[in-house]
């Protein structure tokens, strides 16, 4: 019976590696690497997804194990997307009343604050070995984080400014209880991003979903409500966008320490002929030796790599602990696909998209699969510079939908310089999507014309299979930009095969920033 029944198995994979090979041409250990891989079950093969990380805003996580990553307070401060930004003022918001109450003695209401702070499961991110079981700051963990942070120099001298700080000068808070207190603060802006990525790929949710505790900046008050949820093996799932989360290394004690604090330290000692300073063999000619003081002295008798000695220094040097925050900041950039999946394979994964974009017919039969097909595409191609996709964004009272939304979170590139340096307001990408099998015309620029305003941004794309005549439709587009201030560029399907041709063989190539920018020039400065 088993011999039988693996025979009908092992016929039917044969069966599909032949339909694959046909289809596709690719080998089938391409094919079900993106869709059966060793991390487990993870959201894109629970719910069929048929997608692979590169091709999700949200990291893909196994809700039956952690993942080893962070959701960074400072990370969220360094963004520059509308998400990011409302995450931050609800961060924001909390840390400013914390410090209120501190200042003003009332401690125990600054207590009561952090008894709201439990152990956080729902994102399944952290350092849990096994099934997620949290690492948070609830119950007595949260008492002894609050008189850590209460005996700490930090809050004696009046250095912290931000929530992120705890990592610098608190002692007991590392990347993964920071991560943790922010999670339970920003509870609630993650659950509306849920809720979009969830209707965004047809994920089903569960209605009237009772919530842990979340920040109402608002009241300013922890609150409990009910929403509607993603629910796995009756635990709420909370999904978190890749761009906001790190492995904890950038924004850390040891950094700080080790490039400003001792290199400070250094030129102080040097400048002061210390102790320590050491000289080298002089060189001919030399009477003495070139004068020199190592890291390694000032870091075991001048400057420790302590918490309270860092707090001391830096309340008397604030101006050195805001250039390294600055360097950060500068410097913050969010993980690529391959620093969170270990087994992305973006080459294959581009050949594999180009393929099934041709064999997906043009029509309004196959609307749904092509405008599902791009969303991976776009997020593949464009992130981290666009994020937190959302369809059918409602509008004018729900009366007129966008295809499709993304924030704008570049920090370089064509997307930053369309709006912070020629000033075509873009916050959000407003995307229209034609699976049409004929030309799209002035209907359908009209429509996206419709969509752009000075809220929600001036600048939209077009995508569609093909036209008949290029230069018509950017003549077109063109008038848009005189006549009204709009910027819309068509990207077709030649246009996406390019960029992934170009991906598959360079994956850390940026080729959709020149086609971006050549697009633009051709409709502005016509």
């Amino acid at each position: 019976m088993f011999a039988k029944t693996a025979l009908i198995r092992n016929q039917r994979l044969v069966v599909l590696y032949l339909t694959f090979i046909i289809v596709f041409g690719m080998p089938m250990v391409v094919i079900l690497s993106f869709f059966y891989t060793k991390d487990g079950m993870k959201i894109s093969k629970k719910f069929k997804l048929r997608k692979s990380q590169a091709e999700l805003d949200f990291v893909d996580i196994d809700p039956d194990r952690d993942v080893p990553l962070y959701i960074d307070s400072q990370l969220i401060g360094a963004s520059n997307h509308a998400f990011a930004d409302r995450c931050h003022n609800t961060i924001s918001n909390f840390f400013s009343l914390f410090l209120e109450l501190i200042q003003e003695g009332e401690q125990d209401r600054a207590r009561e604050l952090f008894s709201y702070l439990a152990e956080p499961n729902e994102t399944c991110l952290g350092s849990s070995k096994g099934k997620p079981a949290g690492r948070g700051v609830g119950g007595k963990q949260a008492s002894d984080i609050f008189e850590s942070i209460m005996a700490s120099k930090a809050i004696e001298t009046g250095i912290l400014d931000h929530l992120e700080d705890f990592r610098i000068f608190v002692h007991g808070v590392g990347p993964d209880k920071a991560s943790d207190m922010t999670t339970n603060i920003i509870r609630k802006n993650l659950i509306e991003y849920t809720q979009n990525q969830c209707e965004l790929h047809d994920i089903p949710m569960n209605k009237a979903v009772a919530t842990n505790p979340w920040w109402n900046a608002e009241s300013r008050r922890w609150v409990r409500s009910h929403e509607t949820m993603l629910v796995i093996n009756q635990q709420p799932i909370l999904l978190v966008p890749k761009s906001l989360v790190s492995r904890g290394i950038a924004y850390t004690l040891d950094r700080y320490h080790r490039q400003f604090v001792l290199n400070f330290v250094k030129k102080e000692h040097l400048a002061s002929n210390g102790p320590h300073v050491r000289y080298r063999e002089p060189k001919k000619g030399q009477e003495v030796g070139d004068a020199y003081v190592t890291k390694g002295d000032m870091a075991k008798f001048v400057a420790p790599p302590e918490k309270d000695y860092v707090a001391d220094f830096t309340a008397k040097h604030p101006a050195l602990f805001k250039e390294f925050k600055d360097f950060t900041v500068k410097n913050a950039r969010p993980l690529t696909t391959s620093e969170i999946s270990s087994t992305a394979n973006i080459g294959d994964l581009c050949a594999f998209l180009t393929k099934t974009l041709a064999a997906t017919p043009t029509g309004r039969d196959d609307a749904t699969n092509y405008h599902r097909l791009i969303i991976g595409i776009l997020e593949l191609i464009f992130h981290p510079s666009l994020t937190c996709p959302k369809k059918e964004v409602p509008i004018n009272d729900a009366r007129k939908r966008i295809d499709l939304t993304f924030d704008n979170s570049a920090k370089s590139g064509p997307f930053y310089e369309l709006h912070q340096i020629r000033k075509v307001f873009c916050p959000y990408i407003m995307i229209e999507c034609k699976n049409y099998g004929h030309d799209v015309a002035n209907p359908e620029l009209d429509q996206l014309s419709g969509r752009l305003t000075l809220n929600r941004g001036k600048f939209g794309m077009l995508l569609c299979r093909d036209v008949e005549n290029y230069g018509r439709l950017i003549q077109r587009c063109r008038d848009y930009w005189k006549d009204k201030g709009e910027v819309i560029i068509p990207i077709l399907d030649i246009d996406l095969v390019e960029i992934l041709k170009v991906k598959a063989g360079a994956p850390d190539s940026r080729p959709e920033e020149i086609l971006l920018a050549d697009k633009i020039r051709s409709v502005m400065l016509a």
